[in-house]
């Protein structure tokens, strides 16, 4: 049994620092790096590919609503012709800079309220995927279960990696509990490892309502800026190698 487990990465940019990208990716299988438009800059960039590249870590691409004063997290209408042409550039900026450093792009993860958007938005979700396809057909689409995005991606010929969150509450729906509400970011390192283990294991995970949901995950995401995150990460892995399950990029 086998599972990724991915972070969101780079997402510091001139004198502001955001989490430890660092300390995290010695955990993580693969990172998705901020392509400018929500957080991250040039520098960031290559520094946080070139860390991932000596690390052994694959690199992918973390497109967002050019939204940097509100972190990507507010909702944004676009055409969908600007929606596949905003993904396009942030993808070819990412892949750019990792060829340049001697790494290639694997995978591209939607950022924030275009993510979350994408779940239920079929043209966006389209244009997502259009855009990822046009540039690589061979990138790996990380999505969530049951979204438009996942099957936008299929649809059109991408492999998709269905992705679950460890340190995020879910909704009896299977979707995740808003970041504004309370107890929607799980902060306890045993609740968070028992439930990666779970998600990996049994493929379900406990609703904040007591119900339990299907979610066939691909990938586990933990988060950067989740306080402690570094060490939830390290936990992560330990407690998904003590059930047997291998911490792996899905294209590795």
């Amino acid at each position: 049994m086998r599972i990724d487990l991915n972070a969101d990465a780079g997402e510091s940019y001139g004198s502001y620092s955001y989490g430890d990208d660092a300390a995290v990716m010695r955990s993580v299988s693969s990172v998705n790096v901020a392509a400018g438009f929500h957080a991250g800059d040039p520098s960031v960039m290559r520094q946080t590919i070139r860390l991932a590249r000596e690390l052994g870590v694959a690199v992918g691409a973390h497109p967002a609503f050019p939204d940097r004063q509100g972190f990507g997290r507010r909702a944004m209408t676009l055409a969908a012709a600007e929606a596949e042409d905003l993904v396009l550039y942030q993808v070819a900026a990412v892949a750019g800079v990792a060829q340049a450093e001697g790494t290639s792009l694997t995978h591209v993860k939607p950022h924030g309220a275009l993510y979350h958007a994408s779940a239920h938005d079929r043209g966006l979700a389209e244009a997502i995927a259009s855009a990822v396809f046009a540039f690589d057909p061979a990138l790996v689409l990380y999505a969530p279960p049951r979204s438009a995005l996942a099957a936008a991606g299929r649809a059109i010929g991408l492999r998709v990696a269905i992705e679950a969150f460890a340190d995020r509450a879910y909704q009896a729906d299977g979707t995740l509990v808003p970041r504004g509400e309370t107890g929607a970011v799980i902060v306890s390192v045993e609740e968070v490892v028992t439930r990666a283990m779970q998600m990996a294991t049994e493929r379900t995970v406990v609703a904040v309502d007591g119900s339990t949901i299907q979610i066939d995950a691909d990938t586990l995401c933990i988060h950067g800026d989740t306080p402690g995150a570094a060490s939830m990460a390290a936990w992560i892995r330990a407690g998904l190698n003590s059930v047997d399950v291998e911490v792996r990029a899905p294209r590795s």
